[in-house]
């Protein structure tokens, strides 16, 4: 459980102790009880409304009831119809991808998908896609490019899967076609990180226009635990990894490596899915209107050169 949440249950329970207190009889030892827990409830705001740390984000973007990509197709389009297969190899339930309707325009969705309970996580491979899913993805971006309909992706995903049979059919191969080719479509594209962004698993579905992130998301090519195991052989200092790593929203926005951050109900998405999907709502409307008026040649030279600029540091004369 995500310290942040952790801080509001423990408010909740004290504050919900101070209110029967203060509805029966009160004596002396009541009232300094009372104002105790009042100390205690300032502490516990204090804490609420300090900034999270990156290790409480990476926290609130693992949460096992945040929202996933089926949660905001759900919400924020209709008339979804699902799409399967890559027409080589196998359909892959990883990732998400079809036909749907926003706000009335027809557009594609591409999403990956982690699963709820144990079933659903072994189904979805835990999120983390093979080779046929990266492909079934690009071939049906392919069919939206032709009918010019906008693509929108839903990024929450550790990683491509390592396996040994997803290396046998081209995993890095499939991942490097889908950065060539989403790089070259000539349709508006928006990504958005919903939960996790993981290494080129990710990446392989994030070539877009706009790279947007939900407030509580992270984006990184390592987990806090991976970095901390390689640099300090020692994965218990996955906090400080993550402080360095700079894999939150904000970090990603002051290095300009995202192009906007989609804020989140109070505590997390998790704790509110329709008002985080309306947040997400309106700022797809704003980024999808904006992008409309940029002609096809534009689109591509103009998403070419972001990439290719992304993240680049200059040393500054002394």
């Amino acid at each position: 459980m995500a310290a942040t949440e952790k801080v509001q249950q423990e408010l909740e329970q004290i504050e919900r102790q101070v209110a029967e207190m203060e509805a029966g009889e009160t004596d002396d030892a009541t009232r300094r009880q009372i104002a105790k827990l009042q100390d205690r409830i300032d502490t516990l705001r204090r804490e609420m409304n300090t900034p999270p740390t990156a290790w409480q984000k990476t926290e609130l973007a693992r949460h096992p009831q945040r929202p996933q990509s089926l949660d905001y197709i759900e919400r924020v389009f209709s008339d979804f119809s699902e799409i399967h297969g890559d027409r080589g190899f196998g359909d892959d339930a990883a990732i998400v991808c079809g036909m749907a309707r926003f706000h009335g325009e027809e557009v594609l969705v591409v999403g990956t998908q982690k699963g709820r309970d144990m079933k659903q996580r072994v189904f979805r491979n835990f999120g983390t896609p093979h080779p046929e899913g990266y492909r079934k993805a690009i071939r049906v971006m392919q069919v939206a490019e032709k009918f010019r309909r906008p693509i929108f992706t839903l990024v929450d995903t550790d990683g491509a899967y390592p396996g040994i049979n997803a290396e046998e059919r081209g995993q890095a191969e499939a991942i490097a076609y889908n950065l060539r080719e989403m790089a070259r479509l000539e349709v508006p594209i928006i990504a958005t990180v919903i939960g996790v962004g993981g290494s080129g698993g990710a990446l392989a579905i994030a070539v877009a226009d706009r790279v947007l992130m939900m407030e509580n998301s992270i984006y990184s090519v390592i987990s806090p635990e991976g970095c901390a195991a390689i640099m300090w052989r020692d994965a218990s200092k996955k906090e400080l990894a993550a402080e360095a790593m700079r894999i939150t929203a904000t970090d990603l926005s002051e290095l300009g490596c995202i192009d906007d951050i989609v804020p989140e109900p109070e505590g997390g998405a998790h704790r509110d899915h329709e008002a985080a999907a309306n947040l997400l709502d309106a700022s797809l409307q704003k980024h999808l209107a904006e992008l409309k008026k940029v002609p096809p040649a534009e689109l591509v030279a103009s998403r070419y050169n972001k990439f290719r600029n992304i993240a680049q540091f200059f040393k500054t004369e002394s």
